[in-house]
Protein backbone atom coordinates (compact mmCIF):
# COMPACT_ATOMS: atom_id res chain seq x y z
CA UNK A 1 0.00 0.00 0.00
CA UNK A 2 2.83 2.32 0.90
CA UNK A 3 4.50 1.59 -2.44
CA UNK A 4 1.25 2.33 -4.28
CA UNK A 5 0.84 5.65 -2.46
CA UNK A 6 4.46 6.50 -3.29
CA UNK A 7 3.91 5.65 -6.96
CA UNK A 8 0.71 7.71 -7.09
CA UNK A 9 2.50 10.60 -5.41
CA UNK A 10 5.33 10.43 -7.92
CA UNK A 11 2.83 10.22 -10.78
CA UNK A 12 0.93 13.29 -9.54
CA UNK A 13 4.21 15.17 -9.09
CA UNK A 14 5.21 14.26 -12.64
CA UNK A 15 1.86 15.36 -14.02
CA UNK A 16 2.11 18.68 -12.22
CA UNK A 17 5.65 19.14 -13.55
CA UNK A 18 4.58 18.29 -17.10
CA UNK A 19 1.58 20.59 -16.88
CA UNK A 20 3.83 23.37 -15.64
CA UNK A 21 6.23 22.85 -18.52
CA UNK A 22 3.41 22.84 -21.01
CA UNK A 23 2.08 26.13 -19.62
CA UNK A 24 5.54 27.72 -19.72
CA UNK A 25 6.28 26.47 -23.24
CA UNK A 26 2.92 27.53 -24.65
CA UNK A 27 3.41 29.86 -27.62
CA UNK A 28 0.77 32.40 -28.55
CA UNK A 29 0.43 33.68 -32.09
CA UNK A 30 0.11 37.45 -32.54
CA UNK A 31 -0.81 38.79 -35.97
CA UNK A 32 0.92 42.07 -36.78
CA UNK A 33 0.13 44.20 -39.84
CA UNK A 34 2.89 46.67 -40.76
CA UNK A 35 2.04 49.63 -42.98
CA UNK A 36 5.10 49.11 -45.19
CA UNK A 37 8.40 47.21 -45.23
CA UNK A 38 11.15 49.65 -44.23
CA UNK A 39 14.52 49.83 -42.49
CA UNK A 40 12.79 52.57 -40.54
CA UNK A 41 11.27 49.69 -38.56
CA UNK A 42 14.59 48.01 -37.75
CA UNK A 43 13.78 47.49 -34.01
CA UNK A 44 10.70 45.44 -34.93
CA UNK A 45 12.69 43.06 -37.13
CA UNK A 46 15.45 42.83 -34.52
CA UNK A 47 12.86 41.86 -31.88
CA UNK A 48 11.82 38.98 -34.13
CA UNK A 49 15.27 37.84 -35.24
CA UNK A 50 16.91 38.11 -31.81
CA UNK A 51 14.12 35.98 -30.36
CA UNK A 52 12.85 38.63 -27.94
CA UNK A 53 9.23 37.88 -28.82
CA UNK A 54 9.90 34.16 -28.60
CA UNK A 55 11.39 34.63 -25.12
CA UNK A 56 8.04 36.10 -24.10
CA UNK A 57 6.15 33.12 -25.53
CA UNK A 58 4.93 34.98 -28.62
CA UNK A 59 4.98 33.86 -32.23
CA UNK A 60 4.76 36.92 -34.50
CA UNK A 61 2.93 36.53 -37.80
CA UNK A 62 4.04 39.63 -39.71
CA UNK A 63 2.14 40.88 -42.76
CA UNK A 64 2.91 43.98 -44.83
CA UNK A 65 -0.34 45.71 -45.75
CA UNK A 66 1.10 48.58 -47.85
CA UNK A 67 -0.72 51.74 -46.83
CA UNK A 68 -2.36 53.32 -43.78
CA UNK A 69 -5.91 52.81 -44.99
CA UNK A 70 -5.33 49.13 -45.79
CA UNK A 71 -3.54 48.56 -42.51
CA UNK A 72 -6.35 50.09 -40.48
CA UNK A 73 -8.99 48.17 -42.45
CA UNK A 74 -7.10 44.95 -41.69
CA UNK A 75 -7.04 45.76 -37.98
CA UNK A 76 -10.68 46.84 -37.75
CA UNK A 77 -11.88 43.76 -39.63
CA UNK A 78 -9.95 41.44 -37.26
CA UNK A 79 -7.42 40.51 -39.92
CA UNK A 80 -4.69 41.48 -37.45
CA UNK A 81 -4.35 41.77 -33.69
CA UNK A 82 -1.88 44.67 -33.76
CA UNK A 83 -1.09 47.27 -36.39
CA UNK A 84 2.15 49.17 -36.93
CA UNK A 85 1.14 52.44 -38.58
CA UNK A 86 1.15 56.20 -38.09
CA UNK A 87 -0.73 57.50 -35.05
CA UNK A 88 -2.75 59.86 -37.23
CA UNK A 89 -4.79 56.85 -38.41
CA UNK A 90 -6.12 56.29 -34.89
CA UNK A 91 -7.38 59.88 -34.89
CA UNK A 92 -9.10 59.40 -38.26
CA UNK A 93 -10.86 56.31 -36.91
CA UNK A 94 -11.85 58.05 -33.67
CA UNK A 95 -13.48 60.86 -35.65
CA UNK A 96 -15.96 58.28 -36.99
CA UNK A 97 -17.23 57.60 -33.43
CA UNK A 98 -16.32 53.91 -33.31
CA UNK A 99 -17.71 51.57 -30.67
CA UNK A 100 -14.26 50.03 -30.32
CA UNK A 101 -11.60 52.78 -30.81
CA UNK A 102 -8.02 52.05 -31.80
CA UNK A 103 -5.51 52.74 -29.03
CA UNK A 104 -1.77 53.48 -29.37
CA UNK A 105 0.21 51.47 -26.81
CA UNK A 106 3.86 51.35 -27.93
CA UNK A 107 5.95 53.70 -30.03
CA UNK A 108 8.49 52.43 -32.55
CA UNK A 109 9.72 55.56 -34.39
CA UNK A 110 9.72 59.11 -33.06
CA UNK A 111 10.61 61.28 -36.05
CA UNK A 112 9.61 61.56 -39.67
CA UNK A 113 11.57 59.05 -41.74
CA UNK A 114 11.91 60.92 -45.04
CA UNK A 115 14.75 62.88 -46.60
CA UNK A 116 14.88 65.68 -49.15
CA UNK A 117 16.67 64.56 -52.29
CA UNK A 118 17.84 67.00 -54.96
CA UNK A 119 18.27 66.02 -58.58
CA UNK A 120 21.33 68.26 -58.90
CA UNK A 121 24.17 68.41 -56.42
CA UNK A 122 23.59 71.43 -54.17
CA UNK A 123 26.43 72.94 -52.18
CA UNK A 124 25.42 74.69 -48.96
CA UNK A 125 21.71 73.83 -49.31
CA UNK A 126 19.15 76.25 -47.84
CA UNK A 127 15.42 75.54 -47.66
CA UNK A 128 14.73 78.71 -49.64
CA UNK A 129 16.42 76.97 -52.58
CA UNK A 130 13.12 75.11 -53.03
CA UNK A 131 11.27 78.27 -54.07
CA UNK A 132 10.32 78.19 -57.74
CA UNK A 133 11.17 74.50 -58.10
CA UNK A 134 9.07 71.39 -58.69
CA UNK A 135 8.75 69.34 -55.51
CA UNK A 136 7.60 65.72 -55.68
CA UNK A 137 5.97 65.11 -52.30
CA UNK A 138 4.10 62.26 -50.67
CA UNK A 139 0.41 61.30 -50.74
CA UNK A 140 -1.99 63.98 -49.48
CA UNK A 141 -3.30 63.23 -45.98
CA UNK A 142 -0.48 60.85 -45.13
CA UNK A 143 1.97 61.60 -42.34
CA UNK A 144 5.00 62.01 -44.64
CA UNK A 145 3.24 64.68 -46.67
CA UNK A 146 1.89 66.48 -43.60
CA UNK A 147 5.34 66.51 -42.00
CA UNK A 148 6.79 67.70 -45.29
CA UNK A 149 4.38 70.63 -45.50
CA UNK A 150 5.03 71.45 -41.83
CA UNK A 151 8.79 71.65 -42.43
CA UNK A 152 8.34 73.82 -45.52
CA UNK A 153 6.15 76.29 -43.62
CA UNK A 154 8.57 76.26 -40.70
CA UNK A 155 11.27 77.39 -43.12
CA UNK A 156 9.18 80.18 -44.63
CA UNK A 157 7.92 78.33 -47.69
CA UNK A 158 4.26 78.17 -48.70
CA UNK A 159 3.98 74.67 -50.22
CA UNK A 160 1.09 75.75 -52.45
CA UNK A 161 2.41 79.13 -53.60
CA UNK A 162 6.21 79.14 -53.55
CA UNK A 163 6.79 75.95 -55.52
CA UNK A 164 5.01 73.42 -57.72
CA UNK A 165 3.89 70.67 -55.36
CA UNK A 166 3.12 67.26 -56.87
CA UNK A 167 1.28 64.92 -54.50
CA UNK A 168 -0.98 62.80 -56.72
CA UNK A 169 1.46 59.96 -57.36
CA UNK A 170 1.00 56.65 -55.50
CA UNK A 171 3.56 55.99 -52.78
CA UNK A 172 4.98 52.97 -54.61
CA UNK A 173 5.63 55.04 -57.77
CA UNK A 174 7.17 58.23 -56.33
CA UNK A 175 10.77 57.03 -56.58
CA UNK A 176 10.24 55.80 -60.13
CA UNK A 177 8.68 59.11 -61.14
CA UNK A 178 11.70 61.03 -59.85
CA UNK A 179 14.22 58.66 -61.43
CA UNK A 180 12.52 59.11 -64.82
CA UNK A 181 12.68 62.90 -64.68
CA UNK A 182 9.76 64.23 -62.63
CA UNK A 183 10.63 66.95 -60.11
CA UNK A 184 13.67 68.95 -59.06
CA UNK A 185 13.35 67.68 -55.48
CA UNK A 186 11.67 64.64 -53.98
CA UNK A 187 10.74 63.47 -50.47
CA UNK A 188 11.93 59.87 -50.03
CA UNK A 189 12.23 57.16 -47.39
CA UNK A 190 15.31 55.04 -46.94
CA UNK A 191 16.90 53.00 -48.38
CA UNK A 192 15.72 54.61 -51.64
CA UNK A 193 17.22 58.00 -50.76
CA UNK A 194 20.68 56.54 -50.09
CA UNK A 195 20.40 54.20 -53.09
CA UNK A 196 19.65 57.15 -55.38
CA UNK A 197 22.66 58.98 -53.98
CA UNK A 198 24.81 55.89 -54.51
CA UNK A 199 23.61 55.60 -58.12
CA UNK A 200 23.99 59.32 -58.87
CA UNK A 201 20.25 59.80 -59.43
CA UNK A 202 19.95 62.36 -56.62
CA UNK A 203 21.61 63.86 -53.58
CA UNK A 204 20.36 63.91 -49.97
CA UNK A 205 20.37 67.54 -48.83
CA UNK A 206 18.16 67.60 -45.72
CA UNK A 207 16.20 65.48 -43.25
CA UNK A 208 12.52 66.04 -42.60
CA UNK A 209 12.93 64.03 -39.40
CA UNK A 210 15.33 66.44 -37.74
CA UNK A 211 13.26 69.44 -38.89
CA UNK A 212 9.80 68.26 -37.79
CA UNK A 213 10.74 67.33 -34.21
CA UNK A 214 9.63 64.39 -32.07
CA UNK A 215 6.27 62.86 -32.87
CA UNK A 216 4.64 59.39 -32.78
CA UNK A 217 5.40 58.69 -36.42
CA UNK A 218 4.89 54.94 -36.23
CA UNK A 219 3.31 53.13 -33.30
CA UNK A 220 1.88 49.76 -32.41
CA UNK A 221 -1.84 50.01 -31.83
CA UNK A 222 -4.81 47.75 -31.35
CA UNK A 223 -8.51 47.91 -30.73
CA UNK A 224 -9.43 48.84 -27.18
CA UNK A 225 -11.25 45.52 -26.73
CA UNK A 226 -8.09 43.55 -27.66
CA UNK A 227 -6.00 45.43 -25.10
CA UNK A 228 -8.55 44.71 -22.38
CA UNK A 229 -9.02 41.03 -23.26
CA UNK A 230 -5.33 40.29 -23.90
CA UNK A 231 -3.53 42.39 -21.31
CA UNK A 232 -0.83 39.81 -20.59
CA UNK A 233 -0.13 39.32 -24.29
CA UNK A 234 0.27 43.05 -24.88
CA UNK A 235 2.56 43.30 -21.85
CA UNK A 236 4.77 40.55 -23.28
CA UNK A 237 4.75 42.18 -26.71
CA UNK A 238 5.82 45.54 -25.29
CA UNK A 239 8.55 44.00 -23.15
CA UNK A 240 10.02 42.30 -26.22
CA UNK A 241 9.93 45.57 -28.12
CA UNK A 242 11.73 47.41 -25.30
CA UNK A 243 14.49 44.76 -25.34
CA UNK A 244 14.92 45.32 -29.06
CA UNK A 245 14.97 49.11 -28.69
CA UNK A 246 17.76 48.90 -26.14
CA UNK A 247 19.68 46.48 -28.34
CA UNK A 248 19.37 48.65 -31.46
CA UNK A 249 20.56 51.69 -29.53
CA UNK A 250 23.94 50.11 -28.72
CA UNK A 251 24.61 47.28 -31.20
CA UNK A 252 27.08 47.59 -34.06
CA UNK A 253 25.78 48.61 -37.46
CA UNK A 254 27.19 45.43 -38.98
CA UNK A 255 25.32 43.22 -36.53
CA UNK A 256 22.06 45.10 -37.05
CA UNK A 257 22.35 44.90 -40.83
CA UNK A 258 22.93 41.14 -40.70
CA UNK A 259 19.95 40.67 -38.38
CA UNK A 260 17.48 42.50 -40.62
CA UNK A 261 18.86 41.24 -43.94
CA UNK A 262 16.17 38.51 -44.28
CA UNK A 263 13.60 41.31 -44.64
CA UNK A 264 15.62 43.16 -47.31
CA UNK A 265 17.24 40.45 -49.39
CA UNK A 266 17.79 42.75 -52.39
CA UNK A 267 19.61 45.43 -50.35
CA UNK A 268 23.38 45.33 -49.86
CA UNK A 269 24.65 45.11 -46.28
CA UNK A 270 26.77 48.26 -46.67
CA UNK A 271 23.74 50.25 -47.76
CA UNK A 272 21.68 48.92 -44.86
CA UNK A 273 24.42 49.97 -42.44
CA UNK A 274 24.37 53.49 -43.92
CA UNK A 275 20.59 53.73 -43.60
CA UNK A 276 20.42 52.35 -40.04
CA UNK A 277 23.24 54.67 -39.01
CA UNK A 278 21.43 57.69 -40.46
CA UNK A 279 18.15 56.86 -38.70
CA UNK A 280 19.85 56.09 -35.39
CA UNK A 281 22.04 59.19 -35.49
CA UNK A 282 19.07 61.50 -35.92
CA UNK A 283 17.10 59.76 -33.17
CA UNK A 284 14.40 58.22 -35.36
CA UNK A 285 14.32 54.93 -33.45
CA UNK A 286 12.49 55.39 -30.13
CA UNK A 287 14.66 54.07 -27.29
CA UNK A 288 11.59 53.19 -25.23
CA UNK A 289 7.95 52.51 -26.21
CA UNK A 290 6.40 55.46 -24.33
CA UNK A 291 4.33 57.84 -26.46
CA UNK A 292 4.31 61.03 -24.40
CA UNK A 293 1.88 63.94 -24.48
CA UNK A 294 4.31 66.43 -26.07
CA UNK A 295 4.83 64.14 -29.06
CA UNK A 296 1.08 63.59 -29.35
CA UNK A 297 0.43 67.33 -29.37
CA UNK A 298 3.14 67.92 -31.99
CA UNK A 299 1.45 65.32 -34.20
CA UNK A 300 -1.87 67.14 -33.99
CA UNK A 301 -0.22 70.50 -34.69
CA UNK A 302 1.26 69.09 -37.90
CA UNK A 303 -2.08 67.57 -38.90
CA UNK A 304 -3.91 70.80 -38.14
CA UNK A 305 -1.55 72.91 -40.25
CA UNK A 306 -2.07 70.49 -43.13
CA UNK A 307 -5.86 70.82 -42.76
CA UNK A 308 -6.18 67.11 -41.99
CA UNK A 309 -7.07 67.12 -38.27
CA UNK A 310 -10.74 66.15 -37.95
CA UNK A 311 -10.82 67.05 -34.25
CA UNK A 312 -8.52 67.59 -31.28
CA UNK A 313 -8.16 64.41 -29.23
CA UNK A 314 -6.68 64.29 -25.73
CA UNK A 315 -3.58 62.17 -25.22
CA UNK A 316 -5.21 59.89 -22.65
CA UNK A 317 -8.14 59.19 -24.98
CA UNK A 318 -6.17 57.33 -27.66
CA UNK A 319 -2.88 56.54 -25.92
CA UNK A 320 -2.33 53.89 -23.25
CA UNK A 321 1.15 54.22 -21.73
CA UNK A 322 0.66 51.58 -19.02
CA UNK A 323 2.24 48.76 -21.04
CA UNK A 324 5.16 50.91 -22.18
CA UNK A 325 5.92 52.26 -18.70
CA UNK A 326 5.80 48.75 -17.26
CA UNK A 327 8.18 47.47 -19.95
CA UNK A 328 10.61 50.34 -19.39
Amino acid sequence: MRKLITRVGLLLTSLVFIAGCQTTDKVEKVRVAEVTRSLFYTPQYVAIEKGFFKEEGLDIELTTTWGGDKTMTTLLSDGADIALVGSETSIYVYAQNPIDPVINFAQLTQTDGTFLVSREKVDDFKWEDLKGTTFLGQRKGGMPQMAGEFVLRKNGIDPFADLELIQNIDFANIATAFSTGTGDYVQLFEPTASLFEEQGIGHIVASFGTESGLLPYTTFMSKESYLKENKETVEKFTRALQKAQKFVDTASLEELAVLVQPYFEDTELDLMETVIDRYRAQGSFATDPILDEAEWNNLQTIMDQAGELPQQVDHETLVNTDFAKSAK
